[in-house]
């Protein structure tokens, strides 16, 4: 049968009736992410200039194991399992944020809101509403190539220890030679962990574990639920989950790059301190 010109022009690829500029939001998106990915990327295999007394970069906490050598590193009583060993591969750099960044980032990369941009900017499946993905023949999505997705609702937990972790460096940027005080860089990592807390807490796994996991509290009795308050206030939360996923992620970078620009003397850091 004779296809129309209307049925031609749905199959064939990208192919939409969309009038706007529906590519700029994939477009932005993907670019976005990747400037991120090549930052943090570049600050992990730098391995120093990652702690400014009394700051330490989130991007390298926590201090698992340090090279004392290394410029700008944290003094060797902050690290977890002291210092670097003699094993690792001289092809890598002693950088402690190699071993802490996969847990942040596994929560990041399966979480809904990224698996749909991601989806969209860099695999096309599909680039936008009402345009044509790639042709893909049994695509079975997230069913079979992508189970592991599935590991977010985990990957939660590793969240939330990772907040309680940054938390506690905001603590100890609060202190300076035994005296307490406060400086533009305990601001900065405060901030950081307030949006990371909304975007973690406003997470579709924890808004399903805090509502006693139910699946629809719309439902007769839902409203009656020990836990319906608490759940409507983390909806409130997800409802900009796309706008704390970013805002969190841009602030993660720039509180790096703050810490390291202090470290390296480009930066002076007011504070109260006085030094």
């Amino acid at each position: 049968m004779k296809q129309t010109e209307s049925q031609a022009h749905s199959t064939s690829f990208l192919s939409t009736k969309r009038t706007d500029l529906w590519w700029l939001e994939p477009l932005g998106s993907g670019l976005g992410f990747l400037c991120f990915v090549i930052y943090t990327t570049w600050a992990m295999f730098q391995a120093g200039h990652y702690y400014a007394y009394p700051y330490l970069s989130p991007l390298y906490s926590p201090t698992l194991m340090i090279d004392p050598t290394a410029p700008g590193s944290a003094p060797l009583a902050h690290a977890w399992f002291g210092a670097w060993p003699g094993w690792w591969p001289k092809f890598l750099p002693p950088s402690p944020a190699m071993l802490v960044l996969l847990g942040p980032l596994s929560f990041r990369l399966t979480c809904y809101y990224y698996r749909k941009f991601y989806y969209r900017s860099y695999f096309l499946t599909p680039p936008a509403c009402a345009v044509t993905a790639f042709p893909q023949k049994d695509y079975k999505g997230e069913t079979h190539l992508l189970l592991f997705q599935n590991i977010h609702r985990y990957c939660l937990y590793i969240a939330l220890g990772y907040i309680l972790i940054l938390t506690v460096d905001v603590y100890k940027a609060c202190f300076k030679d035994g005296l307490f005080g406060i400086g533009v860089g305990t601001v900065i990592l405060y901030i950081n962990v307030l949006l990371l807390s909304k975007y973690t807490f406003g997470c579709h796994a924890f808004r399903h574990l805090m509502g006693g996991r139910m699946d629809c509290f719309s439902c007769a009795n839902g409203k009656e639920h020990k836990n319906y308050g608490v759940w409507k206030q983390i909806t409130k939360l997800n409802e900009n989950h796309m706008f704390w996923a970013w805002v969190s992620m841009i602030w993660v970078g720039f509180s790096d790059f703050y810490v390291r620009m202090v470290s390296m003397g480009v930066w002076h850091d007011i504070n109260t301190w006085g030094h």
